[in-house]
């Protein structure tokens, strides 16, 4: 997963094929709706099975998509804080669209935010993405559309994505209806005091992240922000835990990439991206491979701040890049200054927790290499 070369990089579906992944599952019938998926007969996650729920606690939602924060009353979230005409003027109980009552806020972001709604004709409660009005973000949100629409032949409960219920206006913002979600990788990490996982535990998560990157990949789509804040576990008191990957923002056809463009986030990109290469969905598998190692430890192995950072990292423990890798890079001054994709960004930058010696960086990097 973290070879350099992203043309020696192992597929999702070697991965899911892996004996690594055979114990362990249940017997379950696998996802075989593959229509949209050119006939491919690709191996699929089981269904996890259900196991005793702690009765005394309850579900919460607190995390879906982005950023987390608190629980608030009123929230004015601005792309540019001088401009009033991009505000997201949200309350609680607000109506979003004619039937979308706003019961609380799950997350935020560059895009917007994300609010947690009870749909009063139906009395079902969903998550509802409203991006903010600015063209840069309505058209980010077109293509997240667009991206959707592609997975839509998907089951999208079997195949480990965010089940998606089409989209509507609310005072010319494009809002997204989205399935709602227990709480995101990272909080469930955290949650364990960041001791990190134990294989058994590991394995079906990385095997159904696995099972929604080959899906992406028999569609010809590129998630490009992998990382444990947009993968959300359905309902943390099962056993095995589902996991379901959302946040489509970034999300593009492999074959409309744009070199030298910034995707991603700190900590998580690929060195092709970081050097402005052209990119594929090998990306998202170089991405996967430091989500296992934060799920098997508890902590992310590249704790940067920025792209400079990261790519020293990685050149400390695995060496430089390929020469054709470097090459290709459409940005020079690949080592961080003047490079967009190190802007601070709440899009660009994650607060990475904590920090690993070199030399324990070297044994984990052995541990995950392909």
């Amino acid at each position: 997963m973290l070879a350099l070369d992203p043309n020696q990089r192992i597929t999702p579906l070697k991965v899911v094929l892996h004996p690594f992944f055979s114990p362990g599952f249940s017997k379950s019938s696998p996802c075989t709706d593959m229509s949209s998926t050119g006939g491919q007969n690709l191996v699929v996650s089981q269904q996890p099975s259900s196991c005793k729920r702690e009765e005394s606690q309850k579900i919460s939602c607190s995390s879906q998509y982005s950023e987390e924060f608190s629980q608030q009353e009123y929230v004015n979230a601005s792309a540019n804080p001088s401009s009033s005409k991009d505000d997201l003027l949200i309350s609680k109980w607000t109506l979003l669209g004619d039937h979308y009552e706003v019961e609380g806020f799950l997350g935020e972001g560059r895009f917007g935010i994300v609010t947690k709604c009870h749909n009063t004709k139906t009395n079902e409660v969903v998550a509802i993405k409203v991006n903010k009005r600015n063209p840069e973000i309505l058209q980010q949100a077109n293509m997240e559309i667009f991206i959707l629409e592609q997975l839509q032949g998907l089951d999208a409960d079997r195949c480990n994505i965010v089940q998606w219920n089409g989209f509507f206006l609310d005072h010319q913002r494009i809002c997204l209806n989205l399935e709602l979600l227990d709480q995101c990788l990272w909080d469930y990490i955290e949650d364990r005091k960041n001791q990190g996982l134990p294989i058994s535990k590991v394995r079906p998560i990385l095997h159904q992240l696995t099972n929604a990157l080959s899906h992406l990949g028999s569609l010809g789509i590129v998630h490009a922000d992998l990382k444990p804040r947009n993968i959300m576990v359905v309902n943390r008191h099962e056993c095995p835990i589902k996991v379901k990957l959302i946040d489509f923002g970034l999300a593009c056809p492999a074959s409309k990439v744009n070199p030298g463009g910034c995707v991603g986030t700190v900590g998580y990109r690929a060195p092709e991206v970081m050097i402005g290469s052209r990119y594929n969905e090998a990306i998202d598998m170089w991405s996967l491979g430091l989500v296992a190692v934060e799920l098997a430890t508890g902590f992310p192995l590249y704790p940067a701040r920025n792209d400079y950072e990261v790519l020293k990292f990685i050149i400390q423990t695995q060496g430089q890049p390929p020469d054709h890798v470097l090459d290709s890079g459409h940005r020079p001054s690949w080592t961080g200054i003047g490079d967009p994709c190190s802007r601070g960004t709440s899009n660009s930058c994650e607060n990475l927790k904590g920090k690993k010696s070199l030399k324990r960086q070297k044994q984990l990097m052995n541990m995950f290499l392909n």
